[in-house]
């Protein structure tokens, strides 16, 4: 498994584009298409696993179950999950911070919305008071081993850009390695909460038809963004091809007129590993006739 320390690295090198995926399938898809660095979104787990909105009806550990789950597919890619509020006070935030170590995770986001958290593009958020959120981010630093601590402030839709801007300097000032202002809504936002915030790492959401312009990596590093998140596109991709192809199931009976929908059999078993299986399989196949122990 590769740690914070390796995130760092790549940070060190240039940007990082990381991909939102949210079980073990849809990590060795983004793996295999070159992404060295994968971001478990909550929004996309608590879609998938729940089938629910992202209004906080995920727990704890479920989350670090989806990242233990994804860590295991892709040792080889950084992962980094995404712990909402912590999920409580400070001590629940070091045992957080425990747990998604445990599951071999190389970051976290950890944000300063009120419990139950939303979405950072959807309305209604609330946010704690400041020392509140920044003792919860000391907690993570002070526990975390090699773990690459994101300070996400929903502030700017809460309150305003100044207070998420504020927000963001404290947390840096604390040694974050990165702090992220969610949802500012235009190249001027960025552009001012890139000046706010100097000699840090900062974070940008490129969230497809969200609040945020949508940039390319090479944009938002002009802007000053060098750690971006598109953290829906594989799922909103996925869910319009299922809604596709079982409406044609649905109406046809069948896919045999538009396999062009499909992912084809033995490509499949490619993206899951299958002939590795089948050499372990053939590996440890006991010899007819051989003495028993």
């Amino acid at each position: 498994m590769v740690d914070g320390d390796d995130l760092r690295r790549q940070l060190a090198a240039g940007s990082v584009l990381m991909p939102g995926v949210w079980d073990a399938l849809s990590a060795r898809v983004a793996h295999q298409a070159g992404f060295a660095t994968v971001f478990v979104s909550g929004y996309a787990t608590s879609g998938t696993l729940l089938g629910l909105p992202d209004f906080g009806y995920l727990t704890q550990t479920e989350m670090a179950d989806a990242a233990r789950r994804v860590c295991g597919a892709v040792p080889g890619a950084a992962v980094v999950v995404d712990a909402d509020t912590g999920w409580g006070n400070a001590l629940n935030v070091r045992r957080t911070v425990e747990l998604f170590e445990a599951a071999g995770a190389a970051g976290i986001f950890l944000e300063d919305q009120v419990w139950p958290k939303r979405c950072g593009h959807l309305r209604g958020k609330r946010v704690v008071p400041l020392e509140e959120w920044l003792v919860k981010l000391r907690s993570a630093l002070d526990h975390r081993h090699r773990l690459f601590v994101v300070a996400r402030t929903d502030a700017r839709a809460a309150l305003s850009l100044d207070e998420a801007c504020e927000r963001a300097r404290r947390a840096a000032e604390l040694g974050v390695d990165a702090v992220f202002v969610e949802a500012p809504e235009s190249v001027d936002e960025l552009a001012a909460i890139a000046a706010a915030v100097p000699g840090v790492v900062r974070v940008a959401n490129m969230i497809e038809a969200g609040r945020t312009p949508l940039l390319t990596p090479a944009e938002l590093h002009d802007l000053g963004f060098d750690l971006v998140v598109s953290p829906l596109t594989g799922l909103f991709a996925a869910t319009r091809a299922m809604q596709e192809t079982y409406g044609v199931l649905q109406a046809a009976g069948t896919v045999r007129d538009h396999l062009e929908l499909v992912t084809g059999f033995e490509d499949f078993g490619a993206i899951v590993g299958l002939d590795e299986h089948y050499d372990l399989e053939a590996r440890y196949r006991a010899t007819p006739g051989a003495p028993a122990g």
